[in-house]
C-alpha cells in the first residue's frame, strides 16, 4: 500500500498560512503598518486603491532593511522578535518584518524598496504568489516601501468572499485607526483613491483621539488614570452623554497593541451602570501597560485576544478608576456632596449640653369649623354637585335595529395593545400586527420608490442643521450623497460637517442626529445585508425613522397605519425579513375558550 501522507510544496503551505493571518485587505493593513513602527519610523504613508483589492501601500522612513533582511522577511517562520521558546512570554514589539509577510507574497503580488542609512544604495524586490522574481540594487530613499497588488489574486475562491468596497475599507479605516491611537508620536496619512482621508500629526494621546475622531471629540473625553504594582492603566473614558448605540468607539490596548475583551468591557460597562440609556455603549481609550510575562498574546493569529494572569485583579482596578474619574468630573452622582462650612458646629461648642430650649404653645380647645365664615353653605355643595352634571350614565339603549348598526359604525375598527400591536378584525378571526415591522415596511417601499421616480417631497428647515463627521464618515458620505438627495435630504458636505437644508416630509428634524448616527454606523453595516447602495440607504433610514414599541397610537393613527401596510406590495415581512402580523382564525378562538 502507497503512502498517504506528503509534505506540503511550500508555497501553498503559505498559501494556508495565510488564511489565518491575511483575512481581508485590512488584515494586510495592519501588517505593514505594524511593521513601519517597529522599524522606527517617525512617518507613516498609507495607499489604498480600491479598498485595498487593487493596491496597498507603506512608505515608511524608518532603519530599511539589508538585502539579506529584505529576502529572508519573505521565508516562512522568519522573524525579529523570537529567538527561543522562552521569547515567546516575553514579546514586546510588533514584529520587525517577517512572519505576515510570507502570507502575504503568497497570495499577492509585491514589490519591496528599502534602504539602511548606513548603505549607498537601495534594495528591490518582487515576488509573486511566493516566489521571488526578481532582486536588484536600486535607488531609494532612507526607509521602506511596500505594495501589494492584487491581493488573493491566485486564491480566486477567497477574493469572491470579500464584501464590498465600502465595507473593505471601513475595515482598513479600522485597523489604520487601531495602530494610530496607539502611536500619536508618529505621524501618519491615508489616502484613498488620491483623497486624503486622514492626515494625523505627531501629539499625545488625547490630541491623536481628537484628530481620529473630530476636533470636537476633545470636549467629550474624561481621563483616567490608576497605577499600581501590578499594571499601569491610562486614558479616556466618553461622557456618558455622548454614548452611541454602536461600539466604535471603543478600544483597549494592552503594550501598545490593540486587544478585544469582552471581560474588561464589562468592567468598563459596569462602572457606567444607571448613567446611559437603554442600548446605548460607553465610549473609551484605555492604554494598559503590563509585565509581558504576565500575559499570553498568542492565543489568536490575529493578536487581537490575550491572556491574563491576573484577570480579576485588573478587573476591579478598571472599574474602580471609571467609578472615581466619572464621580469627580461630576459625571456620576458622588456620597461626599459639598458643604457649607459655615453651618458646621464649632468645635468648642460641640460638647456643650443644649440650653434655652425654645417651647412651643398650642391651643388644644381651638377648632376651625366653629368660624361661619369658612363653613360650608348649601350653596356652595350645589356649586360643587353641578360640577357632575354633565356626568349622568345614560340608561337608555339603541331601540331599533337602525340606532344600533349606527353605534356599531361608529365604534373604531382597531384597537392597540400592550402600546406595541394593533389589532383589527378580518372575516375569519383577528389580526395582530406588530406596529414596528409595519412602518419599517411601509417606510422602506416609499424610501424605495422615491429613489426610482425621484418624487420624494422635501421640506425646508427654518435653522439649517450642522453635523460634524469623522474622517471616516466623510470617505462614506461620497458614496451616499446621491441617494440621500434623492430621498428628500438637501445636504452637502463643508469639510468636516454635512450643512442639512432640507428633510423628507416623513422625517422629523429631531430624529436627524440619531438618524445619521445609525447611517454611519459600522454596526448597522454589519446588522443590514442588501443588494444595492439605494437598498441599503431604504432599510437603514426606515429602520431609524419607523416608531418604536411601548409608543401610544391614537386610534386614527392606528387606522392610516393599518392602510399603509396594505397598500405596500410585500405585507408579510419588514424590510429585515421578520414577520409583521400573525392572524387568529375563529377556530383558533373557539378552541382556547373550550
Amino acid at each position: 500500500m502507497a503512502d498517504i501522507i506528503s509534505l506540503l510544496p511550500d508555497h501553498v503551505a503559505n498559501q494556508i498560512a495565510a488564511g489565518e493571518v491575511i483575512q481581508r485587505p485590512a488584515s494586510v493593513v495592519k501588517e505593514l503598518l505594524e511593521n513601519a513602527i517597529d522599524a522606527k519610523a517617525s512617518v507613516v504613508q498609507l495607499f489604498i486603491s480600491g479598498a485595498g483589492k487593487t493596491t496597498i501601500q507603506v512608505i515608511d522612513n524608518g532603519i530599511g532593511m539589508s538585502p539579506t533582511d529584505v529576502r529572508l522577511s519573505f521565508e516562512r517562520h522568519a522573524t525579529s522578535k523570537i529567538k527561543s521558546a522562552d521569547d515567546l512570554f516575553s514579546i514586546t514589539s510588533k514584529g520587525f518584518r517577517g512572519e505576515a509577510l510570507a502570507s502575504v507574497a503568497a497570495i499577492a503580488q509585491v514589490e519591496v524598496h528599502t534602504k539602511r542609512a548606513e548603505d549607498e544604495m537601495a534594495t528591490s524586490i518582487k515576488i509573486s504568489g511566493s516566489k521571488v522574481e526578481d532582486q536588484k540594487v536600486s535607488v531609494a530613499p532612507t526607509g521602506t516601501s511596500i505594495a501589494v497588488k492584487n491581493l488573493f489574486y491566485n486564491v480566486p475562491a477567497r477574493r469572491n468572499f470579500l464584501k464590498s468596497d465600502k465595507v473593505e475599507l471601513r475595515h482598513i479605516i479600522d485597523e489604520f485607526q487601531r495602530v494610530a491611537l496607539t502611536h500619536p508620536e508618529t505621524k501618519f496619512t491615508f489616502l484613498q483613491n488620491g483623497s486624503e482621508l486622514f492626515n494625523l500629526p505627531a501629539v499625545n494621546f488625547r490630541k491623536r483621539i481628537a484628530n481620529t475622531f473630530g476636533n470636537k471629540f476633545e470636549e467629550k473625553l474624561i481621563p483616567v488614570e490608576e497605577m499600581t504594582t501590578f499594571a499601569g492603566i491610562e486614558g479616556f473614558v466618553v461622557k456618558p452623554e455622548f454614548a452611541k448605540k454602536s461600539r466604535g468607539q471603543q478600544f483597549f490596548f494592552v503594550n501598545k497593541r490593540f486587544i478585544r475583551s469582552p471581560f474588561l468591557n464589562h468592567a468598563v460597562t459596569a462602572a457606567f451602570q444607571g448613567l446611559l440609556r437603554d442600548q446605548y455603549h460607553p465610549g473609551y481609550f484605555i492604554y494598559i501597560q503590563v509585565d509581558p510575562k504576565s500575559i499570553d498574546i498568542n492565543i489568536h493569529p490575529t493578536k487581537t485576544e490575550i491572556k491574563f494572569e491576573d484577570e480579576q485583579n485588573l478587573y476591579a482596578i478598571i472599574k474602580s478608576m471609571i467609578k472615581h474619574s466619572l464621580g469627580m468630573f461630576q459625571a456620576a452622582p458622588v456620597l461626599d456632596f459639598g458643604r457649607d462650612p459655615s453651618l458646621d458646629t464649632p468645635y468648642d461648642l460641640q460638647q456643650n449640653p443644649i440650653s434655652n430650649m425654645p417651647s412651643i404653645e398650642v391651643n388644644s380647645s381651638f377648632n376651625p369649623f366653629q368660624n361661619s365664615e369658612i363653613a360650608i353653605s348649601e350653596s356652595s355643595k350645589k356649586n360643587w354637585e353641578s360640577l357632575y352634571s354633565g356626568l349622568e350614565i345614560p340608561t337608555e339603549y339603541p331601540n331599533s335595529e337602525e340606532e344600533l348598526k349606527l353605534s356599531i359604525d361608529q365604534a373604531p375598527k382597531v384597537f392597540q395593545l400592550l402600546r406595541k400591536f394593533i389589532v383589527t378584525s378580518t372575516r375569519s378571526g383577528l389580526l395582530v400586527i406588530d406596529q414596528k415591522r409595519a412602518h419599517q415596511r411601509v417606510l422602506y417601499e416609499k424610501f424605495l420608490s422615491s429613489i426610482t421616480k425621484r418624487d420624494m417631497v422635501s421640506q425646508q428647515l427654518i435653522f439649517p442643521e450642522e453635523i460634524e463627521l469623522t474622517q471616516q464618515q466623510i470617505a462614506l458620505f461620497g458614496e451616499l450623497e446621491e441617494n440621500l438627495n434623492t430621498m428628500g435630504f438637501v445636504v452637502k458636505q463643508r469639510e468636516n460637517h454635512l450643512h442639512i437644508t432640507g428633510i423628507p416630509s416623513i422625517c422629523s428634524d429631531k430624529q436627524l442626529g440619531q438618524l445619521f448616527e445609525d447611517i454611519f454606523s459600522p454596526a448597522e453595516h454589519e446588522k443590514v445585508t442588501s443588494f444595492s447602495q439605494a437598498d441599503y440607504m431604504a432599510k437603514i433610514l426606515s429602520k431609524s425613522l419607523s416608531i418604536k414599541g411601548n409608543l401610544s397610537l391614537s386610534v386614527v393613527e392606528q387606522q392610516a397605519l393599518v392602510d399603509d401596510l396594505f397598500a405596500c406590495k410585500d405585507t408579510l415581512t419588514c424590510p429585515f425579513n421578520r414577520k409583521i402580523f400573525i392572524t387568529l382564525d375563529k377556530e383558533e378562538l373557539e378552541n382556547k375558550l373550550d
